[in-house]
């Protein structure tokens, strides 16, 4: 075996004194840095926009904007009301309604409210077409009013399973919203106005209860889940992190150093994060969480180190020197595969897990610098006595270590065998992204799009701008036949509640000017009398009821909406590829186009998210091979060591398709990200096994003894940390960060587990295989003479 270099320890010594040596300096210039990068975390900003999940050359995203710079923007409150009777054709809920419309155009940047009372309800007055809001004055209408009103609307196709359910036991109002996006509060101040109008309906209306989903609140929820975890999760990690570091150390000063350690790190990436200009969203807020947690890890191995020597007998400050010397170059390259598997996030189709990787990464490298540098001055500064008494400390560790040398050839075996059955069950996973359930069921906004979803309308919609290939081309009879026999096709695909399309407008039109004669319920024949139709239509109606959320500006193109219940994201792909594919079969080329829209979109990201994850997984486990052969200067320990390192991934999502069995968006980046994590312990691991080779010459069943011993409990107790801080993530209410804080628990326990009972018998059978190679070779060479001194 190849000795430990002699240079690289006096390296090694000399940082250690000097840091001592300068302890007071150091921790000045330390406090001077952190004040400066942390002072950035003024310029944080929060962006609650769920386009904040697509990056700008999103393809399904640049259709989407497109088309909403055609027509009327998408962002929306709908306020579903609903009953205690189940009817919402009386006059007090009709009343209620009435007043929540008048009242809705109230809410900041509303530029459009569509209800049931003030749907312009078409019909023939003579030889003139009469156009005016459908309910007027609720509370005094007679018993036959009403009952003309439900016919009326339960008949209307613009309103049925949109603004009012099949049964006629809710009623909706929908609010479009137009943001200027000059101010950071746009999308909390609309929202808020719309729930305390909404309480305001219920105080005065006592007989219905309301519900606020759409697009805004889906936005606003976004940012409040954010809030939400930063004042709880954030709080109960750091009493997490002081209870267990204790528990470790037993040390209140060595406690007290990490956790200002933590809090360094964090206010120093968050900080940058700020002068960087990065904004936080739903998943990147919860970096100080995850750096918190990564933070610990660092500390913990050397003061863990430490203190074992100091319950030896050696003195403090001898102790902290022989700690940085065994512990930095294995913290170093930790720090460096934890900061690469992060990086790797770069890869994800959805900035926000840009920033979070980006966040997580740069606080990483602070820990490493404040740990190596900062928590050895500190400690040196502060009292700490430890009790003498090593032996005990390690008596568990040492059972484990017997065990795993004794059990060697079954563990390694049964190891891997179970391994590959989990690895047989990862196909399982099904990939399915719905931005509804990114919510916990606790959050309101869940409950009421729920609600909507079963009572009123389907929340996910897919919007088709069709071109008629010329101005004015809308009103001709071939292009209207087309898309009512689009919109018909549609209606008779499964969870499809609802479609809004242009020729149903048309039809009614085409009737009234008939004196309201069923026969005449069909499209015009004549393009000349369509377009007159339309624009007399249009002439009548009032200001913000337009049709430019359905019309283009030179009337060559128009927008189909189909509305469909709760579906899976390739449910929702397939029903979009299904409209593209009917259009290209029956449609003329120019209304040849893609089914976009938000749930699109959300139903694309994992797809092309997973795609990214696995080159940025790739050229992580590249680089960390690279590396790691490197530092151990080995060629045969450094690939050996990522053997253990991929098991932990692949073993968790087996467990994962058995618990859950569903994939979003956040979990494929978990695999990258928690790839860099895993590693840590096998370095720390393998780094006291090849020094325990090196320095010390002892036997491979020694050396695992003594890398158990040396290194046994800081991996515990940083696993148990870990494991704590992504499990407490499971507590958010926004299931993305929920879901990947339960599967990165998952999956770092499972790391323990291989790194104490797979890397052990892994690196014996290594060792016995290459034992009987060199045998085998002096035996031919007929050299037995050197047998012996090999061997040992």
């Amino acid at each position: 075996m190849k000795d430990q270099n002699p240079n690289e320890n006096q390296y090694l010594v000399r940082f250690a004194n000097w840091v001592i040596k300068w302890r007071w300096p150091v921790l000045a210039a330390s406090l001077a840095a952190i004040v400066a990068a942390a002072a950035g975390g003024k310029n944080l900003t929060f962006s609650s926009d769920y386009r904040e999940f697509f990056s700008e050359k999103n393809p399904q995203l640049e259709a989407f904007e497109a088309l909403q710079n055609i027509y009327t923007k998408n962002d929306n409150i709908l306020i579903v009301v609903a009953p205690d009777d189940g009817d919402v054709f009386t006059g007090r809920t009709l009343a209620a309604v009435e007043e929540l419309v008048e009242g809705a155009w109230q809410i900041p940047f509303a530029i459009r409210v569509d209800g049931v009372t003030n749907f312009q309800h078409t019909e023939a007055d003579g030889d003139d077409l009469a156009v005016r809001d459908l309910v007027k004055d609720a509370a005094s209408l007679s018993a036959d009013e009403l009952d003309r009103i439900r016919t009326v609307a339960l008949a209307e196709p613009l309103l049925v399973n949109r603004l009012v359910s099949g049964d006629g036991s809710v009623i909706g109002v929908n609010v479009t919203l137009q943001f200027p996006e000059k101010e950071l509060d746009e999308t909390s101040r609309a929202a808020a106005f719309a729930r305390q109008l909404a309480g305001e309906i219920e105080n005065r209306y006592p007989h219905i209860e309301t519900h606020l989903t759409g697009m805004a609140m889906l936005n606003n929820a976004f940012q409040e889940a954010a809030i939400r975890d930063m004042q709880t999760l954030v709080p109960i990690m750091y009493l997490g992190v002081m209870v267990v570091m204790f528990i470790a150390l037993r040390s209140v000063s060595g406690t007290f150093a990490t956790v200002v350690i933590i809090g360094s790190s964090v206010a120093t990436a968050m900080g940058i994060a700020g002068w960087l200009g990065i904004k936080l969203t739903a998943p990147s807020s919860t970096a100080p969480t995850m750096i918190m947690t990564l933070a610990v890890a660092d500390s913990i191995h050397i003061l863990v180190t430490m203190v074992g020597a100091m319950r030896r007998g050696v003195a403090k400050l001898e102790a902290l020197v022989e700690s940085l010397r065994v512990n930095l170059q294995p913290v170093f390259l930790t720090s460096v595969t934890t900061a690469v598997g992060f990086l790797s996030m770069n890869f994800s189709d959805a900035p926000p897990f840009h920033d979070l990787g980006n966040m997580t990464a740069m606080g990483v490298g602070a820990a490493f610098l404040f740990s190596v540098v900062t928590l050895p001055a500190l400690v040196a500064v502060l009292p700490m006595r430890v009790k003498l008494g090593a032996k005990t400390q390690n008596a568990f560790v040492d059972r484990i270590a017997n065990f795993v040398i004794a059990q060697r050839t079954p563990l390694l075996w049964g190891s891997s065998a179970l391994v590959l059955g989990l690895a047989l069950l990862v196909p399982r996973n099904e990939l399915n992204d719905q931005f509804v359930d990114y919510f916990d069921q606790s959050v309101t906004f869940r409950q009421d799009a729920d609600f909507a979803n079963d009572n009123l309308t389907g929340i996910y919609q897919v919007d088709f701008s069709l071109e008629s290939g010329e101005s004015g081309g809308i009103s001709e009879p071939d292009y209207l036949a087309t898309i009512d026999a689009f919109a018909d096709w549609y209606r008779t695909q499964p969870n499809v509640t609802a479609v809004t399309v242009l020729s149903e407008t048309m039809e009614r039109l085409n009737r009234n000017m008939h004196g309201d004669d069923p026969a005449w319920h069909r499209l015009p024949e004549e393009r000349d009398l369509a377009a007159q139709y339309l624009l007399l239509y249009e002439m009548s109606l009032p200001y913000g009821l337009d049709l430019n959320n359905q019309i283009n500006v030179d009337k060559s193109a128009t927008r189909v909406t189909v509305a469909a219940a709760d579906m899976t994201s390739l449910e929702i792909r397939q029903l979009a590829d299904a409209g593209e594919a009917w259009l290209v079969a029956n449609a003329p080329a120019a209304m040849h186009t893609e089914g976009v829209g938000t749930s699109v979109m959300f139903a694309h990201i994992s797809d092309r998210n997973i795609k990214g994850m696995l080159k940025g997984t790739t050229l992580a486990f590249l680089f960390v091979s690279v590396m790691l052969v490197v530092a151990f200067r080995s060629l045969r320990y450094g690939a050996l060591s990522l053997i253990p390192n991929l098991v932990p991934a692949v073993a968790a999502f087996g467990v994962w398709a058995v618990l859950v069995g569903r994939v979003n968006i956040a979990l494929s980046v978990v695999a990258a990200m928690t790839f860099g994590i895993v590693v840590d312990d096998t370095v720390h691991f393998l780094s006291k096994y090849i020094r325990a080779r090196r320095e010390n010459g002892l036997t491979p069943d020694d050396a695992v003894r003594y890398a158990f011993s040396n290194v046994g409990r800081a991996i515990i107790a940083t696993t148990v940390i870990l494991a704590a801080g992504f499990g407490i993530l499971s507590f958010s209410a926004f299931d993305l960060n929920a879901g990947m804080g339960r599967l990165t628990a998952v999956t770092i326990v499972i790391a323990m587990v291989a790194d104490f009972f797979f890397l052990p018998p892994l690196l014996l059978h290594m060792e016995a295989r290459h034992r009987r190679t060199e045998t085998e070779t002096i035996t031919i060479s007929g050299d037995t003479d050197e047998l012996p001194a090999i061997a040992g």
